[in-house]
């Protein structure tokens, strides 16, 4: 695999401002932002005016020529589908300039603020998250996930289905849903915001308690990731909001997706007992790359773990750790290694960083599957057949 030095790829890349961006595409200013959202246009700030972005010539060439190759739809749908098509227009969330931006509002900012129950009715446009019915865990299992996935299936069994009811009845609905997922990941209902229940489950000081609240509130969406765009299949069928987080959830349980932390976190801890390089050795043998590193959705960094890094006090081995993977891969930290540093930082069970991923982005999932199922129609692309 080749690896390229993030600051070599700025320095020799060409970037060019956005009338020309467009100009060249022939495209509207939206569809050129659609672009980078979809990573398929990488844009940065301009060094002369940091309000203003440019974008990779050599992306927006690469554009051009497969428009000009003349494939047919499925090659292009094909070469799309990971981390371009389908796209799906959307009130909620979206990835700008390397910022990830909730409903007009930039993430990280509010992260320094706002509980995840303030943002979720934001995400799913509500004034007063106090509104929400709290919900009793009501879920049996012996791990924290284990019980999120009972209570989401208890409750998709016998919930009313989302078609034709009312936003705000929903978003009530959701708003609840959210503090019954945050009771079963911890076991007990108690009192209080998401961060607070949690931190009661790993006995944390306030400043621990803090730092979760501002993981939740950077985890509470992210665009069509894979756990969304699940979430919303299965809300473009009508179904009830825990069914359409239940469906979220189940994606979200895969290694390369919510469980990516897993391996971020083998990383860190053997590194501080063996050290960041034996650690990275180890990789290397198996012919790994370093974990958690680099997002195709942000070439100049995830916003989320540098916020989330920064608010940190980590140990020096950890930090060390981490600038070692940078180093060794070229790409920066993303969102799996945060979520890893802060389960080493605070003591966290191995279990934590699925835990606020699945608590934070429940967020995410309802307001994602109200919005989708006010359209009314199913989500139900065409296959390519390519069996005898």
């Amino acid at each position: 695999m080749l690896v390229v030095n993030l600051d070599q790829y700025n320095q020799y890349m060409k970037w060019i401002d956005r009338n020309e961006a467009i100009s060249r595409l022939g495209v509207k200013p939206q569809t050129l932002y659609a672009y980078v959202s979809r990573g398929l246009v990488a844009s940065r700030p301009q060094e002369e005016d940091p309000r203003v972005s440019a974008y990779s010539a050599a992306d927006i060439d690469a554009l051009i020529k497969r428009r000009r190759s003349g494939r047919g739809r499925e090659a292009i749908a094909s070469a799309a589908i990971a981390w371009g098509d389908p796209v799906m227009t959307t009130r909620i969330t979206t990835i700008r300039d390397g910022r990830l931006i909730y409903r007009g509002h930039d993430a990280v900012e509010l992260a320094e603020t706002s509980t995840l129950e303030s943002v979720a009715a934001l995400l799913c446009g509500e004034n007063d998250p106090a509104e929400a019915s709290r919900m009793s865990a009501g879920a049996s299992g012996e791990t924290g996930k284990a019980r999120i996935l009972s209570f989401l299936a208890g409750r998709a069994e016998s919930d009313l289905p989302t078609f034709g009811r009312a936003p705000t009845s929903l978003a009530r609905e959701g708003l609840g849903l959210l503090s019954g997922v945050c009771a079963a990941a911890a076991g007990h209902q108690g009192r209080g915001f998401c961060h607070q229940t949690l931190g009661r489950l790993w006995q944390l000081s306030p400043g621990g308690i803090d730092l979760l609240r501002r993981a939740l509130v950077l985890l509470a969406d992210h665009e069509l990731n894979p756990s969304t765009f699940a979430a919303r299949v299965a809300a473009s069928t009508g179904a009830p909001l825990a069914a359409c987080a239940l469906a979220g959830c189940a994606a979200l349980s895969g290694p390369l997706h919510g469980e990516a932390s897993a391996r971020a976190l083998a990383y860190l801890r053997r590194a501080e007992t063996e050290g960041a390089q034996a650690a990275l050795a180890d990789l290397a043998a198996r012919r790994e790359r370093p974990p958690a590193v680099g997002h195709p959705l942000y070439p100049a960094g995830d916003p989320r773990a540098a916020a989330l890094l920064e608010w940190m006090q980590l140990p020096d081995s950890v930090a060390g750790a981490i600038v070692a993977a940078e180093d060794a891969s070229g790409d920066p930290a993303n969102i799996d290694m945060a979520l890893a540093a802060l389960t080493v930082s605070l003591g966290l069970t191995d279990d934590a960083p699925f835990l606020l991923f699945a608590c934070g982005r429940m967020a995410g999932w309802i307001a994602q599957a109200i919005e989708q199922s006010a359209s009314g129609a199913p989500i139900r692309p065409r296959a390519s057949y390519a069996g005898d």
